[in-house]
């Protein structure tokens, strides 16, 4: 799982240079109708809506926002409905791609995604494809300037973290802290963190490599675009990559 924290650090900073929010509410209001339209709108006993509330959070969206998209998603049953999708496929350079989609459209969902994919140097493949090469863990993100080594090594691993990643000597920031929890232990883990006042990044069900595929100039450079696409894709909710991104490669 190492390099999974350069990523990170590499995503988080783009994002702030490329002021993605509307994008990204628009995302987790997709997320919090179809959870809430799936399974009803208390977050108590719809595990599925919770994680996606936490996700609109941690996107500072705002509560009246959220609140509406809940309502909608757990409405009549008139409007839009969306199907989980996932798909595989290998990036430029041997790196392994997975993206989570929901969509209300899958045959122009695919068309698109694989067309992403020709552009980009990549190629779409069957379910299974690259799959095996990752684990369904619980992932959570701290800013590492907010947070000491021992305080979070120490509340973290108690609380019953598997790991915890320091962030990349080479990032031109502080970087973060990555919580890795089995997924039976996440929300122990996350609610523990939070209860210690700390502020949490980002916190999610994710798709973590076994390994990962350095990846260096214009290979990184197009590794980087093909996701970065990918993500554009409306009806994309996440993307995991085994790719270990050389930051240096994306300087201009």
């Amino acid at each position: 799982m190492a390099g999974h924290s350069k990523w990170a650090n590499i995503r988080h900073r783009k994002e702030r240079q490329d002021s993605k929010r509307s994008k990204i509410w628009s995302k987790c209001s997709k997320a919090l109708m179809a959870a809430a339209r799936a399974g009803g709108p208390d977050p108590d006993t719809n595990l599925t809506l919770r994680y996606a509330i936490d996700e609109a959070k941690y996107a500072n969206m705002p509560k009246d926002t959220i609140k509406r998209a809940i309502d909608k998603g757990a409405g009549s049953g008139q409007g839009d409905s969306y199907e989980s999708i996932t798909y595989e496929g290998y990036g430029p350079g041997g790196t392994a791609i997975i993206i989570d989609t929901l969509t209300d459209n899958k045959n122009r969902t695919v068309t698109e995604i694989r067309t992403l994919f020709k552009k980009g140097g990549g190629s779409l493949g069957n379910a299974g494809t690259v799959a095996y090469m990752f684990q369904t863990k619980g992932q959570i993100l701290v800013d590492a300037a907010k947070v000491s080594e021992e305080q979070i090594m120490d509340l973290a691993i108690e609380a019953g973290a598997e790991d915890v990643q320091a962030p990349e000597a080479d990032s031109d920031d502080a970087g973060f802290w990555t919580i890795i929890t089995e997924a039976t232990e996440f929300q122990q883990v996350k609610v523990a963190i939070e209860e210690a006042g700390i502020e949490i990044t980002e916190a999610q069900i994710a798709k973590i490599p076994d390994d990962t595929v350095a990846v260096a100039g214009e290979d990184a450079k197009k590794v980087v675009n093909l996701i970065e696409g990918i993500e554009d894709n409306d009806d994309v909710q996440s993307v995991y990559t085994n790719a270990d991104i050389d930051p240096a490669s994306l300087a201009d």
